[in-house]
């Protein structure tokens, strides 16, 4: 069996425009954050909302992709995988990032095309 067992499915807003750079080999790569929220009732009744904020890259056709349709604002759906990577800072701290790799996106709803 050679399905993917790492999913990710994630519907949420873009916190910043897409930041698009090349890599030393010539690869285009998209990072970006993405917010997703959930409400609920709390004991006293009080609505509550929370926030989580990803991480996200995209690679080769979806960089592209990414750097031509995504904005701060949109809201997108994105499958991915996630990938939990570290690094030793320049003070020599181990700091821990996880991210996810986006393998499809489509945007449900732009922000600044929307009628008012």
């Amino acid at each position: 069996m050679s399905e993917n067992k790492n999913k990710v499915l994630l519907v949420g807003n873009l916190g910043s425009d897409p930041e698009i750079k090349m890599t030393a080999t010539g690869k285009k790569v998209a990072r970006f954050n993405m917010a997703t929220s959930e409400s609920y009732l709390n004991a006293q009744g009080e609505k509550v909302t929370e926030t989580q904020w990803h991480h996200l890259v995209a690679w080769g056709k979806m960089a592209d992709k990414a750097e031509h349709e995504l904005h701060k604002g949109c809201e997108v759906s994105l499958d991915g995988k996630l990938i939990y990577r570290n690094y030793v800072d320049k003070d020599g701290a181990k700091r821990y990032i996880t991210e996810i790799y986006v393998y499809e996106m489509v945007v449900l709803q732009d922000r600044s095309k929307a009628e008012i």
